[in-house]
Order: structure tokens, then C-alpha cells, then sequence
């Protein structure tokens, strides 16, 4: 009887640059991939939201459906399950004979809690459960520092990195795999299985995105093939933000952060440096700063005093001026327009982050923590170490210090929309 390795597939869907796969396809005989459908991801939350909202829900049952898709054209399947991996790992480790379970390491604590209650559960059937970290564009033991040593200051970790840290080349993608059998692979959900209350939200749903990894990479190939012209023609803003949109597939690990990378080195050898290049660059550097932060302070970015020694209590009254922001119906049109977009798209680029979280935690007054529960709902692109690293520095309550009051309302719609045209748009 040969060895059976069990990949648990959760934000890394994916066959590109995967070691978690590669390594299990090496190893094993036959591997069985693992997809679950945790209710915990879809349920209310005490802060008047859902963990996950109907458009990031909508993508992932399509990301989950492209990689069962992949898996079919190699000869085998995606096993989608749904309820708590600590039950139902376990129980497929005893039904299909197992010998080790492959999973990629999480940094937020409910995500951390549940890989925990998985080797729990796996270690009482000395069954060991192997961690993968496969989300970043630097490895951690490639970086110039230890964890606990990271600068605070971004500006500091993006110089020494980027001056003595390498970017690694990406794994190969398997060409050929084995499969463990099994009759009935499940069934994918609906977004109404998963989702209380959410057929109406459905009706307001006008995002552009579809979910997967070919179509990841087949946006990535268009986006940095296209004409310079072409780019800056299909961008909303043009100074500003270029709408590759790529967060929403490496959000879900549809996509690589290394091959992000690599691919645009080619296409920098074939077509030249261009200005937006570097903004992909500095946003990817941007999504590992917050996750080695994660890593070395925990919980702390989750507290509404974030690393401040006191701060404001929290009070979860759902308030109109809450509600009014989450709705895009302040009355001010450049946050109103904003919002409006991301309750319809699920996306908004990063000055319109900024500028409605100021609003909210300076002008409204409201907690900032709210405004980051209800961008955990709405964001197609959520990753929590992103999303309260950076409520939490707006808030002026995170780790990096020489950021503490540089949001201003004011500033930052004069940078969004210097002629006033985007509300316009938006709008309209």
C-alpha cells in the first residue's frame, strides 16, 4: 500500500508555485486535495457584518471551481467538503488511510486557531499535519532580519529588504499527478447555502471579476503585455492607481506572489521598465510587511487600542452615522461614491481605502475597528493582516509611528479626484 498525503487547499488555490503540491506530489504515491466550505467563514459577526460577503463569497466558490476543474483535466478531483476541518480531516484521514496532511500556514488568530485544532486533532491519530508558507513574495528565512526584529517602519523594511532579501524562482506547476479515488467529490455551494439574507445583496452585485487561477493568469499575461497606453487609457485614475485589480486572485492565492513578480521581470527584459511596475512591486511589498507584522505581534492590530497604551472603548451600537457610511449616504459625495462602488463591486483602489476610513474615524468619529469589520465583508481582495494593518495605522493606533496623523480628509480627495469627476462617475 503506498503512501497517501492529504493537501488541505485553503487561501492558496492554486497549481502554479505551489511547494505545498509540489512537495506532496514528490512524496507520495497518491495525494488527496481537500477543499472546506468552513461555516465559520459566512457567519455574523458582533460587529454588525459578515465574515464574508456576497461578492468575495461568489468569487471563492468560482476560484474553488476552477481549481476542481484543473485537477479533473490531470485525471483526478477536488474533494469540497463542507463544516469544521478539525472533524472532518480526521475522519478522512482514518476513511482514506493517510499518512501526513499539507496545509499552508495562516498568520490571523482564527485562522491560526483552526490549523491548531486540526493538529490537535491529527496528533491523537499520530498523523502529522506539515505547514507550508506560501503567501509571500520573500520567504521568511530569506529576509535580512528575524521576525522579532522586523522594522516597524515600512519605509525601513522596504530599503533593507529590497537591498539584501531575494525573491526565490517559483516552483514548477506538476505535469503529471497521482490521485487518490473516491466516487463523490461533493458538491460546490451556492452562494445562498452559504449566506443567510443574501438574496437580495445579489441583485446589487455588479462586480467584473471571476474567480480561478486561469483567469488570474490570463489577466496578469493581458495586464503586463498591454501597451503602456492601453493601461493608462483603462485607469480610473490615472496618476494614481492602474486597475490591475491583481489583490483579488492573490488575496485567495489564485495567484502567486512570485509569479506576479517574475512575470513582470520578463516583461521588463522584453518591453522596458514602466511606471506602474514599480506600484505592483510596492504593493506586494506592502501585503508582506503586514504579514510578518502579524506574524510578530499577533492579536494586537484586532484591538480597537491597536498599540496605543489606552484608547476608547468600543461600542457596537449599529449607529446611523454608521450605517449612513456603510450605505454611501454621508452626504459627502467623494465618500459616498466611494462606497457605493465597493458595496456593488466589492473593490476600491487604495487613496479610496484611506479616504473613507478618515472619514469615518475622523470626521464621524466612529471606531475604526467597525469600518474594518465591514471592509472584511465587502472586499473581494480581504486579507486580514492587510485590511487592520492598514484601518488600524489610519486610525493612527498601529506599529509604524512616523505614519500617526498623516491621513487628512481633505489631502487625500484633492489626490483621488482633483477635478471632482470620479464621484461624477461613479455616480452616474
Amino acid at each position: 500500500m503506498g503512501k497517501k498525503i492529504l493537501v488541505w487547499f485553503r487561501n492558496d488555490l492554486r497549481l502554479h508555485d505551489n511547494e505545498m503540491l509540489v512537495e506532496a506530489v514528490s512524496k507520495a504515491d497518491e495525494i488527496l486535495p481537500v477543499y472546506i466550505f468552513d461555516p465559520r467563514q459566512f457567519q455574523k459577526t458582533q460587529y454588525h457584518t459578515y465574515k464574508t460577503g456576497v461578492v468575495r463569497t461568489k468569487l471563492l466558490i468560482e476560484s474553488v471551481s476552477s481549481l476542481q476543474q484543473s485537477f479533473r483535466q490531470m485525471g483526478g478531483n477536488l474533494l469540497v467538503l463542507q463544516g469544521c476541518p478539525e472533524d472532518i480531516l480526521p475522519e478522512l484521514v482514518v476513511e482514506y488511510g493517510i499518512a501526513e496532511v499539507y496545509h499552508h500556514r495562516e498568520v490571523a488568530s482564527e485562522e491560526t486557531a483552526i490549523s491548531i485544532k486540526v493538529e490537535d486533532a491529527l496528533w491523537k491519530q499520530k498523523v502529522n499535519l506539515k505547514h507550508f508558507i506560501g503567501h509571500t513574495l520573500y520567504n521568511k528565512e530569506d529576509l535580512p532580519f528575524p521576525i522579532k526584529d522586523i522594522p516597524d517602519v515600512f519605509t525601513q523594511f522596504k530599503k533593507k529588504t529590497e537591498r539584501d532579501a531575494v525573491v526565490k524562482p517559483c516552483f514548477p506547476t506538476p505535469a503529471a499527478i497521482n490521485f487518490v479515488g473516491f466516487e463523490d467529490s461533493g458538491a460546490i455551494p451556492e452562494i445562498g447555502d452559504l449566506l443567510q439574507d443574501s438574496a437580495v445583496a445579489i441583485l446589487k452585485v455588479q462586480s467584473e471579476f471571476k474567480g480561478g487561477e486561469q483567469e488570474a493568469l490570463l489577466h496578469l499575461h493581458d495586464y503586463l503585455h498591454a501597451s503602456e497606453g492601453m493601461v493608462l487609457a483603462n485607469a480610473t485614475l490615472k496618476k494614481h492607481e492602474v486597475i490591475s485589480k491583481l489583490s483579488a486572485w492573490l488575496a485567495l492565492g489564485c495567484l502567486s506572489p512570485r509569479e506576479v513578480y517574475w512575470k513582470m521581470k520578463d516583461a521588463e527584459a522584453n518591453y522596458g521598465v514602466r511606471p506602474y511596475f514599480h506600484q505592483i512591486v510596492l504593493g506586494l511589498l506592502w501585503r508582506d510587511y503586514y504579514r510578518f507584522m502579524f506574524k510578530k505581534y499577533g492579536n494586537t492590530f484586532f484591538k480597537p487600542q491597536g498599540f496605543k497604551k489606552d484608547g476608547e472603548p468600543l461600542v457596537l451600537e449599529n449607529t446611523s452615522a454608521l450605517q449612513h457610511w456603510k450605505n454611501g449616504q454621508t452626504g459627502q459625495p467623494l465618500v459616498d461614491a466611494c462606497m457605493q462602488e465597493l458595496n456593488t463591486t466589492g473593490y476600491i483602489n487604495q487613496v479610496a481605502r484611506q479616504l473613507v476610513a478618515t472619514y469615518l474615524v475622523k470626521e464621524l468619529e466612529v471606531n475604526w475597528v467597525l469600518g474594518a469589520a465591514y471592509f472584511e465583508e465587502q472586499l473581494i481582495d480581504y486579507a486580514p493582516a492587510s485590511n487592520w494593518g492598514n484601518w488600524a495605522t489610519v486610525a493612527g493606533v498601529g506599529n509604524d509611528q512616523k505614519l500617526v496623523n498623516s491621513f487628512d480628509f481633505e489631502k487625500l480627495a484633492k489626490i483621488l479626484d482633483p477635478k471632482g469627476a470620479f464621484a461624477q462617475v461613479v455616480r452616474a
